[in-house]
């Protein structure tokens, strides 16, 4: 899911060791498809092992959870469910965009222009059962939560905050906030560093929590209005009006009050907008879940990543066992009470 309102909602910088001891409901795709599209070969491929097997996203869950381990915050994973049919709009463009760049991958490739290679291969991450069964066979290993949700996985991320298992979302997008969840936690990265889309560029990044509250204060709106501005931008369930951004968006709903107006008198429409916006107030979301952690297998962990995915063990065995030893510490400390 992604709604580009950021631009008009109130954050703050957050340091990692402000998070010690709290549990973040992670987006469980959103981080997946981050490292499946980031972690890659010099000329786009992803990392793969011997036997074909892609390895990116085994790579970037085991060093950026390490780093959460041994930073004292408890990640979850929440990953998504089934959609609803009413993004399969969005799903078949994407889908599209994907087989249009692995077009222009492999002409930037023959062309020997390995920057625009890797950019458009970039753009070509699947998730797979595969990669998914991976994910969650070495979560499990390392001692860490999924819980899987029944449809949208910021949706469920968000419930699980608002009933106190976990005390922020952490993603890349803003969905969560329209679902409800009271605190967003963005940018949870391990370098600092990020790629600029299409660049040959980093800029530094500093981790930011968006607090639910404030952002409405701060915008002198309610949530349902944050939902309006979003549709009215566009959401992966509707194209939105042309012509209004958020800033034109937040202008029109203070204004004139709700979506609905706003529509009338711009003469435009929302196809099954009252759905699309339950969707948001009243996702779908389960209780059914149970949040246990453990301290991580690295017999379990060899095993599977050197022994199957051809990982170098002596930095997997050396970075496990240090995880494993601050995890034992912060549990004779008590630090994990959390809030």
């Amino acid at each position: 899911m992604g709604v580009a309102i950021g631009k008009i909602l109130f954050s703050q910088e957050i340091a990692l060791e402000d998070l010690g001891g709290k549990r973040i409901a992670m987006d469980g795709y959103n981080i997946i498809y981050q490292f499946l599209a980031s972690i890659r070969q010099r000329d786009g491929k992803p990392l793969m092992d011997s036997k074909g097997n892609v390895t990116s996203h085994l790579s970037g869950l085991l060093y950026r959870n390490a780093n959460f381990l041994k930073e004292g915050i408890r990640p979850v994973y929440v990953l998504d469910g089934e959609p609803d049919t009413m993004k399969e709009g969005t799903l078949e463009k994407r889908k599209m965009r994907k087989i249009q760049a692995e077009k222009e991958h492999e002409k930037a490739l023959r062309e020997g222009d390995l920057e625009k290679a890797r950019t458009k291969a970039q753009q070509t991450s699947r998730m797979s059962k595969e990669i998914i069964m991976d994910s969650k066979r070495l979560l499990e290993l390392m001692g860490i939560p999924w819980v899987q949700a029944p449809a949208e996985g910021e949706a469920q991320a968000s419930h699980m905050v608002i009933n106190g298992d976990a005390w922020a979302v952490g993603s890349q997008d803003f969905d969560s906030l329209l679902c409800g969840a009271p605190r967003l936690v963005r940018n949870l990265t391990v370098t600092g560093k990020r790629k600029m889309p299409g660049r040959n560029e980093y800029r530094e990044i500093t981790p930011e929590i968006m607090i639910l509250d404030e952002v409405l204060e701060d915008l002198g709106i309610t949530r349902e209005q944050l939902v309006d501005i979003a549709l009215l931008c566009g959401t992966d369930y509707n194209e939105g009006v042309k012509g209004i951004g958020p800033k034109r968006g937040l202008k029109k709903v203070k204004e004139m009050g709700s979506l609905e107006t706003i529509l009338e008198k711009e003469g435009a429409s929302i196809g099954n907008h009252d759905e699309i916006k339950k969707l948001f107030l009243e996702p779908k979301v389960t209780d059914n879940y149970e949040l246990k952690f453990g301290e991580p297998d690295t017999d379990g962990i060899v095993e599977f990543l050197c022994g199957e995915r051809d990982f170098t063990e002596d930095r997997v065995v050396d970075l496990i066992e240090n995880v494993a030893g601050s995890v034992r510490r912060e549990k004779q400390s008590d630090l994990f009470s959390f809030g």
